[in-house]
């Protein structure tokens, strides 16, 4: 354990210290009866504090950040609902593998009774078990001098491999106790472990007899920061890497061996099915991206994966290679044995890119519209975040994510509303440009947010994409031989709601070059604007209504 040698303080500034010494530069919060102690301690600390209308901001946003830094985003709200409100950006959160800490004040000690409860205001049964299903971990302080090991311990096991959202609860009254001296524990170790060399030469012997390998990197590898360590892995063998939702710009595009669209695609699918090894490194095979598993077991699959669990609970691995993605791959890539097919494979991947193009043209002419414009006029250190809607899914699909960390997209769990609360923490990063692409109905979710944006100066460009809906389960509704029911929405005039916040606006028709004249002055003002585009449009064969794998 380190002492701190400072003055006697209250747990809200030792609180506050702790989140500084992690290294938090920026939080997000709402205020509260039970949580000011917090804010005033704020007031006297480097930290910036940006206040959001709704505590499942603060948590998204704090999510967006961490997605587009890899650094820890903090989440500070108040008691019962204000903590409850939390949940579904916590959710994401976890299935994304964000580092998110969410802290948040509980009823008083003086006034709780172990297993009763009495109606205290904001009282919960048991508020830390609410967070215990969408969090790495959980706990409650006892102690205002628990406070500060607590603090550090939580943010530290929100960053750990593999990362995730931590909640931290703190009742109210220890906010405001005097605690002289705070007994804080020192950083864990960060040691590797050497992998069992018997493993490593079962991978390795795998993939010398390979005639057709092929690597799937998921967010793992993204977060591991493995992408150099994936792309020589990927030249050694001349093997195609397909990517995840959450592992889209582990590779650049232009790389000779990343493959141009999602395995969702007909002609991507096929590379997989005809593989005879597959290196799958960082990722747990999801359902949303194997079609919910329709995708057949591989002849034999090596596993790079920090939990060995996890890494056959899908597919089961003939070698399963434990530990973080980078540290694995810096022991395996030395020992692999170089193979040739390079150019074949480069040629092949050209016309898998220019069939899968050619096929989305004829699909939906809007969506290939969407997908060249965003291509030709968003710079390559932008930040994409996108919302679960119709343009968010063909972006998180077939958009060519050109770096690490550039496309923030809620699969994940899924979550509607996410896209625009997300936007405000990826545009406080300073990771690039932000551009957020919400439908109409995903947006008003946190329409009130556009005050936050303004109030924090948050240089964000807004593609609002209005259908008069939800276009997803309209198609879904449509597809089953049904007239469209309770899908379509009465909405304001989207550019007047955002100029009435001090946003400016513009409307266009379609994604055509007025929607590229507006998106690239829009990228360029460094300001918040709004780009209302009508325009409807087909869901990509990325969503399961349009699978080409069925059950």
């Amino acid at each position: 354990m380190v002492e701190i040698a400072t003055p006697t303080a209250t747990g809200a500034t030792r609180l506050v210290e702790m989140l500084e010494r992690l290294g938090v530069e920026l939080v997000f919060g709402l205020p509260g009866v039970h949580n000011l102690p917090i804010w005033k301690a704020l007031s006297n600390s480097d930290i910036r504090l940006v206040g959001v209308r709704h505590e499942q901001t603060a948590a998204y946003a704090a999510d967006g950040y961490a997605r587009a830094t890899g650094r820890l985003g903090v989440a500070l709200v108040t008691t019962g609902p204000g903590a409850a409100n939390t949940l579904g950006g916590t959710g994401e959160a976890m299935a994304a593998g964000s580092p998110v800490l969410v802290i948040a004040t509980d009823i008083s000690t003086a006034l709780r009774r172990e297993g009763v409860y009495r109606g205290t205001l904001h009282e919960t049964r048991d508020q830390t078990a609410m967070f215990v299903p969408v969090t790495k971990a959980a706990r409650l302080v006892e102690r205002a001098d628990e406070i500060a090991g607590a603090t550090l311990e939580s943010g530290w096991a929100a960053l750990a491999a593999p990362s995730g959202p931590v909640y931290l609860g703190i009742p109210t009254d220890l906010l405001s106790k005097p605690v002289p001296e705070a007994r804080v524990p020192a950083p864990p170790p960060v040691a590797g472990t050497p992998l069992p060399v018997e493993r490593i030469e079962r991978a390795c012997e795998l993939l010398a007899g390979a005639e057709r390998p092929l690597i799937w990197a998921g967010g793992g590898a993204l977060r591991a920061q493995a992408g150099p360590l994936v792309g020589e892995l990927a030249l050694k063998l001349a093997a195609p890497v397909l990517t995840t939702y959450m592992g889209r710009g582990v590779l650049p595009p232009d790389h000779p061996c990343c493959v141009p669209a999602p395995p969702a695609a007909r002609e991507v699918g096929d590379m997989w099915d005809e593989a005879d090894v597959v290196v799958a490194i960082g990722t747990d095979f999801d359902g949303t991206n194997t079609q919910n598993w329709q995708m057949p077991q591989p002849p034999a699959l090596i596993a790079v994966n920090i939990d060995e669990a996890d890494a056959n609970k899908s597919y089961r691995s003939d070698v399963t290679l434990v530990g973080d993605a980078c540290a694995v791959l810096e022991q395996l890539v030395p020992r692999v044995a170089a193979r040739e097919g390079l150019p074949e494979l480069e040629r092949r991947l050209a016309e898998v890119g220019a069939a899968v193009r050619a096929w989305v043209e004829q699909d939906d002419e809007q969506a290939a519209a969407l997908l060249e414009i965003v291509h030709r006029a968003v710079p390559p250190d932008a930040v994409i975040v996108t919302d679960m809607c119709i343009p968010g899914y063909w972006l998180g699909g077939y958009w060519q994510v050109p770096r690490p960390r550039k496309l923030g997209y809620p699969l994940g769990w899924g979550t509607l509303g996410f896209g625009f609360p997300a936007s405000l923490g990826a545009g406080l990063a300073g990771a690039g440009p932000t551009v957020c692409v919400v439908g109409d109905g995903g947006f008003m979710y946190a329409c009130g947010e556009l005050a936050t944006v303004v109030e924090a100066r948050i240089p964000l460009t807004i593609v609002l994409v209005e259908d008069g809906g939800y276009g997803m389960l309209r198609f879904d509704q449509v597809l089953a031989g049904e007239e469209p029911f309770g899908v379509d929405l009465v909405g304001p005039d989207f550019a007047a709601l955002a100029a009435s916040f001090g946003v400016p606006a513009t409307t266009v028709e379609g994604f055509g070059p007025e929607f590229e004249r507006e998106l690239t002055r829009s990228i360029a003002n460094d300001e918040p604007r709004m780009l209302v585009v009508r325009a409807r449009l087909k869901p990509p064969p990325t969503t399961s209504p349009r699978w080409y794998r069925r059950g």
